[in-house]
């Protein structure tokens, strides 16, 4: 069982900028793909952002990007999401998940809120 802890999310103005992180337990095959979700009040969850372990390589949700970047530091199993140009609708709390792929995500952390004023 992969645990997973996010933080950094806090109030922030429009304009400004935040880094997420994500701590993993461990780093394994059943947590291969780290991803960044978000969930804003009355919305359905969103995709931001995902990266594999093995692979190296990064998505970021075509919407998000230039402003949101996605990165890892393996030694820390720990993955961030660097947040820029925030606006009032970036306003969510962010999900951390993680699994083998994207599409079975596993295990997910019990999130962070970003707020973003105006």
């Amino acid at each position: 069982q992969v645990s997973l802890v996010e933080s950094g999310g806090r109030l922030v103005q429009a304009g400004g900028s935040l880094r997420l992180s994500c701590a993993a337990s461990e780093r394994t095959f059943s947590n291969n793909v780290m991803a960044w979700f978000r969930q804003a009040p009355g919305k359905e969850r969103e995709f931001v952002a995902a990266l594999s372990w093995s692979a190296g390589d990064t998505n970021v949700a075509d919407s998000l990007k230039g402003r949101f970047t996605m990165s890892s530091d393996i030694a820390k199993n720990t993955v961030y999401l660097q947040m820029n140009s925030l606006n009032p609708e970036d306003t969510a709390l962010y999900y951390c998940a993680a699994g083998v792929g994207l599409a079975t995500l596993r295990f997910w952390g019990q999130g962070t809120q970003v707020t973003v004023s105006s």
